[in-house]
């Protein structure tokens, strides 16, 4: 008898994931210990995205939801101080 493996998407699958703060300060660390900050702005997009998006992220930093939405686009050019102030949400330094 073969068992039976469920599948789900794997952007379902990492918005779940992400949600737990335990799990998301990994899943940054692990993709800023690589560098690049291309990398790094997906991985916070997939975790403000599963974590509540935007607004709560703009409650925390006390940064504007245009400043953030500029930051975390795919042409995103974040200011050190802005990056720093996402990051340290999640309890992370740059």
């Amino acid at each position: 008898m073969n068992p039976i493996i469920s599948t789900r998407p794997h952007h379902e699958f990492l918005m779940e994931y992400l949600k737990d703060p335990a799990k998301a300060a990994p899943y940054l660390n692990s993709v800023a210990a690589d560098g690049e900050l291309k990398y790094l702005l997906i991985a916070l997009r997939n975790v403000v995205e599963a974590q509540g998006g935007v607004g709560p992220l703009a409650e925390k930093t006390h940064l504007s939801r245009t400043t953030l939405y500029k930051t975390l686009s795919p042409r995103g050019n974040p200011e050190f101080n802005t990056l720093d102030s996402i990051l340290n949400v999640y309890g992370l330094r740059m």
